[in-house]
């Protein structure tokens, strides 16, 4: 391999410039630059939001090439194809990307790698996308962590690396390889009307994630401890949606965290824990696979879930018509902005895992359709959290009540206020979009009445623990 040959840089959830240590270390070298994105099997398995989501940071990380006068190339098919034609193509020596720790695309990278290293080509992969390696962190018994509080005493006092700048300069091929046109792809397809109410909520690309780093920091941090778990108030970073697509890494808002608290900033601790909550969840995907897929307690695998979608009262959860007012809110609020505030998601999740007894994987699996900050091991794990049979999990017998839930974090109902429209002589406008977000095929509207419950709070609770009771938990 030339020292002076081109590298292809394989873009996947690392939508940035900036801490991009693949990137950094291609343009340390002097060597051109080649980034290309590939649609493949991962990509087109994304669900309708996702997708839509990932299409608009592809498109915004090509005009910001472009800027530094590179390209982003687009391509279809099965990467190793793919790959193995563009160094043909351009005589590059190596690929370089930044690693993924889900199943399905560690599979699709050792097959890559395996596949360059026996023609010749370099093959690396760089970290970037977590702050601490799952395979560094482990117990005294050289074990992985199964409860969040141990894992975070390990890894709180332990050295994130200090986030990288954005190349100066990043070194063009004498001549660009064809591309496919993004338009062509029409990622955006399976969102039909709902991309035009969501796209206003979407901040999207490196330089918002930033910006709403530092805003947060600036303004929010120090009462982070006791805002974040208020949906009515803007207390949150909401910072997932950046996180989940690598157009910000979790160690520019470590170091950020880190000084705010040095600054004695109250709150920052409690974000440094949350981003360290994140790290577990792919602590525990990457050594437990099947936490994607299967319930993580062998002893739930005979819970007597229900598993029909077409049942009246899990087509109205996913509606945001259960007639629990805090329940569907947070629908709608994920309807119209693409996210859910978190304390509302347990709230959500536990309706339907424990007030309806309906299996965590429906309601996973319609969050990786509906959230554009949807990310793989977040959701599993908060989703098999909720219904108790994840690891460090809600208790079974800890059903959240959402009557009591809403007048303890929302109780001047304005979250609600701001999202459901029904009996309200002057909805919000963010309530009424609902209704311009939702399929047509719902046939609702604004001026429909507001729904019973589907099931009383104390009913479904009561249920719940006989259910569990009955099988011994």
């Amino acid at each position: 391999m030339s020292d002076t040959s081109p590298v292809i840089l394989w873009v996947r959830r690392d939508l940035r410039l900036s801490d991009h240590p693949a990137l950094d270390a291609t343009c340390e070298a002097g060597r051109p630059v080649i980034p290309v994105v590939i649609r493949d099997a991962v990509m087109d398995g994304l669900g309708a939001a996702p997708k839509w989501r990932m299409g608009l940071g592809i498109g915004h990380l090509a005009e910001r090439l472009e800027a530094k006068g590179s390209r982003l190339l687009l391509r279809s098919g099965e990467p190793v194809e793919v790959l193995r034609a563009l160094v043909e193509e351009t005589g590059a020596g190596a690929v370089y990307w930044m690693r993924a720790y889900d199943p399905a695309s560690v599979e699709r990278d050792t097959a890559v790698k395996s596949a360059l290293k026996e023609a010749g080509v370099e093959a690396t992969s760089f970290a970037g996308h977590l702050m601490f390696e799952p395979w560094r962190v482990e117990t005294k018994q050289g074990g992985f962590y199964k409860v969040f509080t141990p894992f975070w005493k390990a890894v709180r006092g332990l050295d994130v690396a200090t986030p990288l700048p954005t190349p100066g300069r990043i070194p063009a091929p004498d001549a660009w390889p064809s591309s496919e046109s993004l338009e062509d792809w029409a990622l955006e397809a399976a969102m039909r009307r709902g991309a035009d109410v969501v796209r206003p909520w979407v901040q999207l690309g490196e330089e918002a994630a930033q910006g709403r780093l530092g805003a947060f920091v600036a303004e929010k941090v120090a009462a982070y401890g006791d805002t974040r778990d208020l949906p009515w108030t803007d207390g949150t970073s909401c910072l997932s949606e950046n996180l989940a697509l690598g157009e910000i890494t979790p160690r520019q808002c470590w170091h950020a965290g880190r000084r705010a608290m040095e600054d004695g900033k109250k709150g920052a601790e409690t974000f440094l824990k949350e981003l360290a909550w994140r790290e577990f969840a792919y602590h525990l995907m990457w050594h437990t696979p099947h936490l994607l897929d299967s319930n993580w307690r062998e002893e739930w695998e005979a819970f007597p879930w229900n598993e029909d979608e077409t049942r009246p009262e899990v087509i109205a959860w996913k509606q945001g018509r259960t007639g629990i007012p805090f329940v569907d809110a947070g629908q709608r609020e994920m309807y119209v902005t693409g996210r859910m505030h978190n304390r509302t998601r347990m709230i959500v999740a536990s309706f339907l895992t424990k007030h309806l007894l309906t299996h965590w994987k429906i309601g996973m699996r319609w969050f990786e359709d509906c959230l554009i900050d949807w990310d793989p091991a977040s959701n599993a794990m908060g989703w098999q959290w909720s219904a108790g049979s994840g690891p460090d999990a809600t208790p079974y017998f800890r059903v959240f009540n959402p009557v009591t839930q809403r007048d303890k974090f929302d109780p001047k109902r304005k979250y609600i206020d701001r999202w459901i429209a029904e009996g309200r002589r002057h909805p919000s406008e963010e309530a009424l979009s609902y209704f311009d977000a939702v399929p047509v095929s719902w046939g609702l509207s604004a001026g429909d009445g507001y729904p019973d419950p589907v099931v009383a709070a104390d009913e479904g609770r009561k249920r719940a623990l006989a259910a569990y009771e009955n099988r011994g938990f």
